[in-house]
């Protein structure tokens, strides 16, 4: 009976893309979590599964040079996220790095969320969903966003005339809709910062 779901387990896995994460309850159809678990730790055991953290596998994709190569922390929130219907905002540190406003991969990287606030420990990193209100969830535009959440982390008296001329830049490939969008729910002070000018305005 374990091999047979082992075996399930493993032939939905090898119809998936390789480096998509997986949880237990991906395979509620197969049978019930215990030997469901039994089944993914067996695979763990022989090779053809990697556990990301409790709860989430992967089929990892090998590189020819670097060898395992393993989903990125932001794949995985992302992954969580639509497993839970759940919407996710990036905040803090992690907001600046994907900005590019630090070189520094945060150890902590921090969501808002909708649905409940809990940790989630992966290798030396940790993933934070922090319960938010449903405004701090309401960004469209993926640039805005991100220099939105960056802009409340350095704050407004730290903030420099450099980052914010680097933010200006980045902005300029936002999609105009959804940055005017994401600038009516962001505090007076960041609107007042980085509302496009007519010098700021894309090239055609």
């Amino acid at each position: 009976m374990q091999k047979s779901i082992e075996k399930q387990v493993f032939n939905k896995i090898k119809h998936t893309q390789m480096g998509t994460p997986f949880f237990v309850d991906s395979f509620a159809m197969i049978g019930n979590a215990k030997a469901v678990n039994k089944g993914l730790e067996r695979l763990v055991k022989s090779g053809e599964l990697h556990r990301v953290a409790t709860g989430i596998y992967v089929r990892p994709v090998i590189d020819d040079f670097i060898g395992k190569v393993l989903p990125s922390i932001e794949e995985i929130a992302t992954a969580i996220a639509k497993r839970d219907k759940a919407r996710i905002v990036p905040t803090g540190a992690y907001a600046m790095y994907k900005l590019g406003l630090t070189t520094q991969v945060p150890l902590n990287v921090v969501y808002y969320t909708d649905t409940s606030a809990r940790k989630i420990k992966i290798g030396k990193q940790t993933i934070t969903f922090k319960k938010a209100s449903s405004k701090n969830l309401s960004f469209i535009g993926e640039i805005s966003k991100l220099s939105i959440q960056a802009l409340r982390t350095i704050g407004k008296d730290q903030v420099t005339d450099e980052e914010i001329k680097q933010i200006r830049t980045i902005l300029k490939d936002e999609n105009p809709k959804h940055l005017q969008h994401d600038l009516q729910l962001a505090p007076v002070w960041i609107r007042k910062l980085i509302t496009p000018t007519k010098t700021d305005a894309p090239s055609e």
